[in-house]
């Protein structure tokens, strides 16, 4: 038989199509523009890649964990959950967490959503306070999760106060709290009072409160850790990623930290062998390295507090920032500065409030280049 002639396919009727459920019909799916530009300042990622040292390292842990990939991997990564444990003790300056407290997964993403699976679900709330990362939503959207807000404090500062948090429980008697420190996208970071008074309104309904910590490291000098609550407060779980600092986001690697029965009821839901062979292996290498992956946070944030000063001086508003990116407002449409921005191949995020843009911090050069083409795109 020859070939089909190209206009022989039949035709289906889009009406014949098997539908998605309520609440993904319709829907787009998560993704930041992914464009080739010169300054690519959208997405928050550590812009200094490991030394062609340290990638030969890594290389040859990933070439040594691909000789076994008959085999399944370690389905509960023992080793990469203690040498996770051992790093959070030296950042945070906690006694190691018990390897039962540790967990990981593909990405801080895939620890939200495993959280949500395990503690939400039919019948069960999340409450989160906006402006905030996108996705929490769509976690609670996927686990069936009904997902509620509250308002953050008033620009610029965006601030949380214990106050606030305790009223937002009271009133929306929510089985899930998540809270973000530094938070994304306004780069605020929590003090310790909110995140405990929190954990107490939680606590004599056993809800859980989850302290998304994805920017941790970033953090300045004297800014503690949630980590340090876990011993009071066992309803507490710190998430974190090696995404950003780490230089490490394709490599795809979340964990948290939490009471060992909270890490009991994630795995149960976790699907089998979720973290491969490589993966572990390419984590391993890397935390055994990381003076060198976490050697430009400090340049980072030195980084970030001078884009910060330049900014309130040309007179835009600034939420302070702990993490790796800034907010400000512009002076004209967003949409149009971002365009303009874009013209001059620097890429950054519409993200927050109307008026608002993100900026990642990246390189002095990227920084510079910033500096100068937002001058040209949003005059004042």
């Amino acid at each position: 038989m020859g070939p089909m002639p190209e206009n022989s396919a039949p035709t289906l009727a889009t009406d014949a199509l098997p539908q998605p459920r309520d609440g993904i019909a319709g829907a787009a799916p998560y993704g930041a523009p992914q464009l080739e530009v010169e300054h690519a300042l959208n997405v928050n990622e550590n812009p200094y890649g490991p030394s062609p040292e340290l990638a030969a390292s890594i290389g040859r842990a990933a070439a040594d964990a691909a000789v076994g990939l008959n085999r399944y991997p370690d389905r509960e990564a023992l080793d990469l959950r203690t040498d996770l444990g051992e790093y959070l003790a030296a950042e945070s300056g906690i006694a190691a967490p018990p390897l039962e407290s540790v967990w990981a997964a593909n990405g801080s993403n895939e620890i939200m959503h495993q959280l949500l699976l395990a503690f939400g679900g039919p019948g069960r709330t999340a409450l989160g306070f906006t402006p905030h990362y996108s996705m929490y939503p769509e976690y609670a959207r996927d686990t069936y999760t009904r997902w509620v807000t509250a308002e953050r404090g008033p620009e610029p500062e965006f601030a949380l106060t214990a106050e606030a948090v305790t009223a937002a429980i009271a009133a929306h008697e929510p089985n899930i709290v998540v809270l973000t420190s530094p938070n994304n996208p306004t780069g605020t970071a929590l003090t310790l009072d909110v995140v405990e008074a929190a954990a107490a309104a939680l606590a004599p309904s056993r809800g859980l409160l989850v302290v998304d910590e994805a920017y941790g490291e970033f953090r300045r000098d004297g800014v503690p850790s949630a980590l340090t609550l876990l011993d009071r407060h066992p309803n507490i779980v710190v998430t974190r990623t090696m995404s950003k600092a780490f230089a490490l986001a394709g490599a795809r690697l979340g964990y948290l930290v939490a009471h060992p029965a909270i890490v009991d009821a994630v795995r149960v839901v976790r699907l089998p062998y979720h973290l491969s062979a490589v993966t572990q292996a390419v984590a391993r290498a890397a935390l055994a390295h990381r003076e060198e992956l976490l050697g430009k946070v400090a340049l980072l944030r030195s980084e970030r507090d001078a884009l910060a000063e330049h900014l309130v001086a040309r007179g835009h508003d600034v939420a302070p920032s702990d993490a790796n990116f800034i907010l400000f407002r512009t002076f004209s449409d967003r949409d149009a500065v971002f365009e303009a921005l874009l013209d001059r191949s620097v890429l950054v995020r519409a993200v927050g409030p109307a008026g608002w843009l993100r900026v990642s911090i990246g390189t002095p050069e990227n920084n510079t280049a910033f500096r100068t083409a937002l001058e040209e795109a949003d005059p004042r």
